[in-house]
């Protein structure tokens, strides 16, 4: 595990270096061959060509740009004086009004090298960098990588550099989940990013993956060691089973102590309008001393579109911190969520939002004192352009 990031870096840039070059043409830049004329005795004319598609003015250069602004109003019925909402990661400005994040994305598919860049400002990339030793500026970035995909590879891709976990059920970007909210899971069971080099290879409905990285949510290291993770997915034709698997010494200045998480969701789409997922996790911090701290959960929600413009969603779950590892607190915690979403356009939606989270610990503050349960409103509006895929 003392495998060195930059080493890994420094080899996938000479690989990719000479291949940059040949890259300026993807395959959709190029016109396929067209099949020989019949041999006919009277052959019929040549039918008008097509007009070509009209090129996005989101696409240049063979990249993809998209910009995304997601902000929101929050009323908390406990009204907290320190003006937060407990246990929230993303929302957690209570009774206010709040920038969630602001973002742009620039993406070039590997053909044979692109990369990902997504930069932004806002609460959300201050609580994902929350915990980086990297100068300020790093807390910018949320994914910066560069991909190697050679078509004698047969699918299988290198990507180096900062990219989002592949544990959970969620994502950080709101217009991609179904609650406005995230889950306790994805909050305190997971990490939101990692710094180092991963691969993935599809075999059949299979798409197997490894990872060496600097850790969970740091691109300076925090000691000498390096995380493995080791990831792999199920597609069939409507239900999706991934696994997660991370392990590697997460303390700072000693490899003492080994972090693992366990991460498992099964995705069913059951029909055109109708989809649910079961999230699971799983996690272990070896102590120095001895022993070691454990938390886990368990997730389930579901969503059902209404046409093309409303969307139901709901999300129950439980998340078990014994040892107050993630929280700060030894508690046992519950959350139930329902959201109502509008797509005013196809660039605006909104969500409409009632949370109320439980603990079987005085954890939650109710004005200057603390309580069980924090019951919570919300209204968020997403506002997302891009090319569409």
């Amino acid at each position: 595990m003392r495998i060195s990031i930059l080493t890994l870096l420094g080899v996938v840039a000479l690989l990719t270096n000479g291949a940059i070059a040949q890259s300026s043409l993807t395959d959709s830049d190029q016109t396929p061959a067209q099949p020989p004329a019949a041999q006919t005795a009277a052959p019929a004319p040549a039918p008008a060509p097509a007009a070509p598609a009209a090129k996005s003015v989101f696409t240049q250069g063979g990249m993809d740009f998209s910009f995304l602004f997601d902000g929101y109003v929050s009323g908390n019925l406990n009204t907290p004086d320190s003006g937060f909402n407990g246990l929230r990661n993303f929302d957690f400005r209570a009774n206010t009004v709040h920038v969630n994040m602001g973002k742009v994305t620039i993406d070039r598919a590997p053909g044979p090298v692109g990369f990902h860049l997504d930069v932004g400002f806002g609460q959300t990339f201050d609580a994902i960098h929350a915990t980086d030793r990297a100068p300020e500026a790093f807390k910018y970035f949320e994914q910066a990588y560069v991909s190697f995909k050679p078509k004698s590879w047969k699918g299988v891709e290198i990507d180096a550099g900062e990219f989002v976990t592949s544990a959970g059920a969620e994502v950080i970007e709101t217009n991609q989940n179904w609650n406005y909210s995230r889950s306790l899971l994805f909050s305190w069971a997971i990490p939101y990013y990692h710094f180092g080099v991963r691969a993935s290879i599809p075999i059949g409905k299979f798409t197997g993956g490894v990872q060496v990285v600097q850790g969970w949510n740091n691109i300076y290291d925090n000691n000498s060691g390096k995380t493995i993770g080791i990831n792999g997915a199920y597609a069939w034709k409507k239900v999706t089973w991934s696994h997660n698997y991370y392990v590697g010494p997460e303390k700072s200045h000693t490899n003492t102590g080994l972090r693992q998480l366990y991460d498992t969701t099964v995705l069913v789409n059951a029909t055109d309008n109708f989809s649910y997922y079961v999230n699971f996790d799983y996690g272990r911090d070896k102590n120095i001393g001895g022993g070691a701290a454990k938390w886990a959960g368990i997730a389930g929600a579901a969503r059902y579109a209404i046409g093309k413009k409303f969307a139901l969603a709901g999300r129950l779950e439980w998340f078990d911190d014994p040892d107050g590892f993630s929280t700060g607190t030894a508690q046992s915690v519950k959350e139930f969520t329902a959201t109502g979403e509008y797509k005013m356009s196809s660039w605006l939606m909104t969500r409409l939002e009632f949370r109320n989270d439980w603990s079987n610990q005085a954890f939650f503050q109710k004005n200057s004192g603390f309580v069980y349960n924090q019951p919570t409103f919300l209204l968020g509006m997403v506002a997302f352009v891009g090319p569409k895929k």
